[in-house]
């Protein structure tokens, strides 16, 4: 029995976001799910091959599957904002080139990736002088250092896990990752703390830490989607923790 039916817009949220996710990473939806609950705004996945060992050599490979992965999420539909969630790889691949390759399936869409939301969370937030957490091994922390240092940015004090093993990585206690930046942002010269990867969870301490410190605590999660929504237009104020969303969204375009 063939049976009729109506078209209507489909999803008619005000924003349709397009994220491509690493194959290991366990973290960031989740807390991007949390983060964008207060918007109206729709959001589509795509996942990346990436190797469950974190180096130079094995970030540098997404490179080529990025395109692929771009291309899953739907043609037909019109996104405000996309991005490649991972931050040791933008790194080393560069984000012109994460932008470039992006473009080869969704041209003309804003592109962002957590290396240049984090530079544009520090402006937004007024900080310069920044402690900085990753749980990469040395080579990597290294090169990240140095590229968000080319943004400006100064680096007061560093601290690592160093860690190369995504499965590691994931499931790195918050209580651990709360001493670390407590421990880095209690030098009075940090003005605010960058937690880096994807990978590694925050979002159930980084208000605790601020309270803290009384400084501001970001993650590259927190500073992705805030950076998306930025990209997109969308206005309002949401509920994800920390100092970075306390700001209206449609000030912050300013």
């Amino acid at each position: 029995m063939k049976l009729d039916f109506t078209l209507d817009q489909g999803n008619e949220a005000k924003a349709c976001l397009g994220l491509i996710v690493l194959q290991a990473d366990e973290t960031l939806e989740n807390e991007f799910r949390h983060a964008i609950r207060d918007f109206d705004v729709f959001l589509l996945h795509s996942r990346i091959p990436s190797h469950p060992s974190v180096t130079k050599d094995t970030l540098i490979k997404m490179a080529e599957d990025m395109p692929t992965a771009a291309g899953l999420l739907p043609q037909s539909t019109r996104f405000d904002a996309m991005a490649y969630a991972c931050t040791s790889g933008t790194t080393i691949i560069g984000p012109e080139q994460v932008a470039a390759k992006i473009h080869t399936q969704h041209p003309g869409v804003p592109v962002t990736e957590p290396i240049t939301a984090a530079v544009a969370a520090c402006r937004a937030l007024e900080i310069k002088r920044v402690g900085f957490l990753t749980p990469y091994v040395p080579e990597v922390s290294n090169a990240m250092r140095a590229l968000l240092e080319e943004y400006g940015l100064e680096i007061v004090s560093f601290g690592s896990f160093e860690q190369d093993q995504e499965k590691v990585v994931s499931k790195i206690s918050e209580v651990s990752t709360l001493d670390a930046i407590v421990r880095l942002g209690e030098k009075p010269e940090c003005e605010g703390v960058f937690v880096s990867c994807t990978n590694l969870r925050t979002f159930g301490i980084l208000e605790e830490a601020e309270q803290i410190l009384g400084k501001p605590v970001f993650s590259s999660n927190l500073a992705l989607v805030w950076h998306m929504l930025r990209l997109a237009g969308v206005k309002g104020q949401g509920t994800a923790p920390g100092k970075l969303f306390a700001k209206d969204l449609s000030s912050a375009l300013e």
